[in-house]
């Protein structure tokens, strides 16, 4: 019999963690287990080889002499491999078989291969409310000094007729008649492998557990009602693109007066016509004349709060950047502040008059005068 690779069968490379081998065997065993996919004439197989795969990777000792000897190596009693009876999953067992206690022998405990979730459980089919997203544009500035935007968002809120219960009035709750107000169904299946229990939500009170005999009329028995909800951002001083601003309890109402889930504000900056943004420093250009870069000025140029004096030694060539320290966005956790960089733009002049010519011819022939001038 050819040697099987058990890190093929699960999927996983051949130096995945633990944890990612209980992943990988939770995801298939789901998908291939004989009970849940019975359109599969081959479930069974692919089944046996995926917890043969996990009973020996989910085990520190039996993977290290896998890796060493191989499946066949092991078999010939290089390894205790041998001690995990594979005839539950061959038929031929008459008793139950637990998919918690299997996932326990393979990984050493961590709870059943199946979450309740996906069969109902005991969470009685009711479910936090839906976590909402906001994506909001704000301004260079709003993101340099802080802000607080009023949004408005729609969203399912409780019910305040009924306070969610989907009711007419509490007396008109009653218990499920046909799961007993457990909120799921749980049955036994005879199958080649055991006696498999399985559980899913109740289909006549969808997993609550209750029945409304009366629903409300203004929910119409939901418990919840679409409505518009102003609310005031704070947008603090410092933030990035595509920061995430987290509401607690300001997403859609839960089901039948659940919790309600979050609001998410996902903060977008628009782009700045005079700067631009790196990390917390900031960028523009200011255009002197020639005359301005020869003899040297003092300048004034624009700020993300108003405006500053700027001095332009004498001899400034273009392309020159100068370093406003501290005019740049504050850092997000409060630890200084960026600065402002200014590159001179020197322009050049495109129209002269005679006297304008004059001078530059003479002043060209005096500056040619020099010796060693521009290496001339």
């Amino acid at each position: 019999m050819p040697d099987k690779d058990y890190y093929n069968i699960l999927g996983v490379n051949r130096d995945a963690s633990k944890e990612e081998i209980k992943k990988a065997y939770k995801k298939l065993a789901k998908k291939h287990h004989p009970d849940l996919n019975k359109s599969d004439p081959d479930a069974t197989e692919t089944f046996k080889e995926i917890n043969e795969a996990a009973s020996v990777l989910g085990d520190d000792k039996k993977r290290e002499q896998y890796n060493q000897f191989g499946s066949e190596g092991m078999k010939q009693g290089n390894s205790e491999y041998s001690d995990f009876d594979f005839s539950d999953f061959r038929g031929g067992n008459a008793g139950s078989f637990d998919f918690g206690d299997m996932f326990d022998r393979f990984f050493g405990g961590g709870g059943s291969v199946f979450d309740d979730d996906d069969f109902g459980g005991n969470s009685r089919g009711r479910r936090k409310g839906s976590d909402l997203r906001f994506d909001m544009e704000i301004s260079l500035e709003d993101a340099a000094f802080g802000a607080r935007k009023s949004i408005i968002i729609p969203r399912l809120e409780k019910c305040t007729r009924c306070n969610g219960t989907g009711a007419e009035s509490p007396s008109d709750i009653k218990r499920c008649d046909e799961c007993n107000g457990a909120g799921v169904i749980r049955e036994a299946r005879r199958t080649p492998f055991g006696v498999f229990q399985t559980s899913r939500p109740c289909r006549k009170c969808r997993g609550t557990g209750e029945i409304v005999k009366e629903p409300c009329p203004v929910c119409d028995g939901e418990g919840r009602v679409e409505k518009n909800r102003k609310l005031e951002v704070n947008i603090p001083e410092g933030i990035e693109e595509g920061t995430r601003l987290r509401i607690s309890g300001e997403g859609e109402a839960g089901e039948h007066g659940e919790d309600p889930g979050d609001l998410y504000v996902v903060l977008h900056i628009m782009q700045n016509d005079k700067f631009s943004r790196e990390g917390n420093d900031i960028f523009n250009d200011a255009q002197i004349s020639c005359t301005q870069a020869a003899l040297g000025s003092e300048i004034e140029v624009p700020t993300l709060k108003g405006t500053a004096k700027l001095k332009i030694p004498a001899g400034t060539q273009p392309g020159t950047v100068f370093r406003m320290r501290g005019k740049g966005i504050p850092s997000l956790h409060g630890y200084g502040r960026g600065n402002q960089n200014i590159q001179i733009i020197v322009k050049v002049p495109e129209k002269l008059s005679k006297r304008e010519k004059e001078l530059l011819k003479e002043f060209d022939r005096e500056i040619k005068k020099k010796k060693g001038f521009f290496g001339l």
